[in-house]
């Protein structure tokens, strides 16, 4: 008969609660069941104290960091600027009346005062030659009855109103010739005509374009800058501009008026620079792209990487006494894997620059001899 022995009471027993034991035994052992480990709950996977991919409790976390140091920076910036001619018109009539001549070539370059266009002049001819006959007369009664008033023949009054006659035909024959003038087009400054738009026989009026004239021999580039460049741009700075169409060739200018106002939308300013363009390579309505260079001292830079962002806001991780301790930054210009800090760290300031996603603030550091 099979006997089991009671621990506590140290007596035997039989009978089927062996059985029965043997039974739990069996099954037990079939289920790999086994002790839970002494000092931590059933099922605890590691050492107690530690949590899921980081150091115990209590451990520094290991970091490398990086000492802040003041040094040279030069924010960079590239503009697109867009080029116009130093200036330009859109040549057309100041009255109604007929093309008669024209006396230019698509793309000829003309001089200030050269005939663009002449219109139907026959009327306005006419009231200059009567403007003329009539000023004739009364310069001629002018001057017999001046002649004739020294010797009181003529009265001071009579004299006075043939004077007034006089200056009225001068007047009228002015205004004619005036009108006649209106009818020659002249290129009022030196420049490049461009295409033709009329013919001869063509009625035009003020709004119709003849052609147009451009004066090219200087290029004005229009561009906008950051208020963050303000302070360092000014007339007379020396700019470099580049265009697509001709690669190798940089255009260099100068900076001859700036916007008084700041746009409030892109926070930038209207700049203006005239490139030199004997050569003609430059057409109004052409792209170039410009680098403005500002040169600064005992900027603060750190790695990128140090920077921890989070809703909207900068932070970095200082080390002091052995601690990570968390400090927001105001960020300025950037340059390839640094950045600018204008706030919030000072010179000299130990920064972590790798092992900030294990960092809370306040938590223990052990810093990397290779920093």
């Amino acid at each position: 008969m099979n006997r089991i022995i009671d621990l506590h009471t140290g007596r035997a027993s039989s009978g089927p609660l062996v059985a029965l034991l043997a039974t739990v035994a069996v099954a037990l052992a079939a289920c790999g069941g086994k002790p839970p480990a002494a000092g931590g709950p059933p099922g605890a996977g590691g050492p107690p104290g530690r949590g899921p991919g980081g150091p115990p409790a209590g451990m520094p976390v290991a970091v490398i960091a990086k000492r802040v140091a003041p040094q040279d920076f030069t924010d960079r910036f590239t503009a697109l600027g867009t080029a116009r001619s130093n200036e330009s018109i859109d040549v057309t009539s100041r009255t109604s009346s007929i093309v008669t001549r024209i006396d230019f070539r698509e793309g000829q370059r003309v001089r200030a005062g050269d005939l663009l266009v002449a219109l139907d002049t026959r009327q306005e001819l006419a009231d200059v030659n009567l403007a003329e006959a009539q000023l004739k007369q009364a310069r001629s009664q002018y001057e017999r009855s001046k002649a004739l008033a020294e010797t009181r023949a003529v009265s001071a009054a009579d004299l006075d109103q043939l004077a007034a006659n006089l200056a009225v035909a001068e007047a009228q024959l002015r205004g004619a010739q005036a009108r006649l003038d209106q009818l020659y087009i002249r290129a009022p400054f030196a420049g490049t005509v461009g295409l033709r738009k009329v013919s001869l026989g063509d009625l035009v009026g003020p709004d119709t374009t003849i052609t147009t004239l451009d004066d090219t021999s200087v290029i004005k580039l229009e561009f906008g800058v950051p208020e963050a460049f303000l302070g360092e741009i000014s007339r007379g700075l020396q700019v470099t501009g580049t265009s697509a169409v001709y690669p190798d060739r940089r255009f260099r200018g100068t900076v001859t008026s700036i916007d008084p106002r700041v746009d409030p939308t892109t926070r930038s300013v209207t700049v203006v620079a005239e490139v030199p363009n004997g050569d003609g390579l430059l057409k109004p309505g052409m792209f170039l792209s410009l680098n403005l260079e500002k040169r600064r001292e005992n900027v603060l830079l750190i790695p990128e990487e140090a920077l921890v962002p989070r809703e909207g806001r900068q932070f970095v991780y200082v080390v002091q006494d052995g601690k990570a301790v968390e400090q927001e930054v105001a960020v300025g210009g950037r340059a390839p894997g640094l950045a600018e800090v204008r706030s919030g760290i000072t010179a000299g300031d130990l920064v972590v620059v790798e092992g900030t996603q294990r960092l809370r603030d306040g938590s223990p550091v052990q810093v990397s001899p290779n920093s």
